[in-house]
């Protein structure tokens, strides 16, 4: 099931929904025109590799520096392929501008990296001896759908559901489509392979973990009125 779009009007411009998915597109397309071997560089350097951390003499040992703590944030600014980059920009589009609607852009921006760093952190306790990096956005954005499921469980999400490619669109509740992504993650998270042996390159887990945080967190970040 792909989202389309949904039908909460925002009263507020989300400015800082169109930079996050301006600055993430722009980061991927630089990429593409690096060298492979500059770009696996990048993602070794601005990554986030869980052995790194649990490990130093190991991240020594291969050329990474220890005591740098950045890749938890600037992880979240790199995506590996088209599918990546389209498929977490699209989340960002549909529920991130309704969050910073009832945020404002500051609260906003604090509450999607805060809810990243929880993701990647998360991420390393499952999976404390990979060697893999991991990037991209969408442990932040699984934090604006943890806040988007208590504050719009109604609103109406209207779904592709792609059939041999048929155009079958069906409306439901947010509350079901997040509540069905929640189990696909949960589920995906404890059938996976060890990701220290590199089977899968998806962070379930880290999923979850930014999906909990912005359950746990988003009341703290909403505008004075709103509360």
């Amino acid at each position: 099931m792909i989202p389309v779009r949904d039908t909460v009007p925002c009263l507020h411009t989300p400015v800082l929904t169109w930079t996050l998915m301006f600055v993430n597109t722009s980061i991927f397309l630089l990429s593409l025109a690096a060298a492979p071997q500059v770009v696996q560089n990048i993602f070794y350097l601005y990554g986030l590799i869980p052995a790194r951390f649990t490990h130093p003499d190991w991240a020594l040992q291969v050329g990474l520096p220890v005591n740098d703590y950045w890749p938890f944030v600037t992880n979240m600014f790199l995506h590996a392929g088209w599918l990546h980059i389209i498929l977490n920009m699209w989340m960002l589009w549909i529920f991130g501008d309704n969050i910073e609607d009832r945020m404002g852009a500051g609260r906003f921006i604090i509450f999607y990296l805060l809810c990243g760093v929880v993701a990647g952190i998360v991420h390393m306790v499952f999976n404390p001896d990979s060697p893999i990096p991991v990037v991209g956005a969408s442990g932040a954005i699984a934090g604006i759908l943890g806040a988007y499921f208590f504050l719009f469980p109604y609103a109406r999400l209207v779904i592709w559901i792609p059939i041999f490619f048929l155009p079958i669109f069906v409306e439901v509740p947010a509350i079901a489509f997040l509540g069905l992504w929640v189990i696909f993650q949960l589920y995906s998270a404890t059938t996976a392979t060890d990701l220290s042996q590199g089977y899968t390159d998806v962070a379930w887990w880290g999923h979850l973990g930014g999906f909990i945080a912005g359950v746990v967190l988003y009341r703290l970040f909403l505008r004075p009125e709103e509360r």
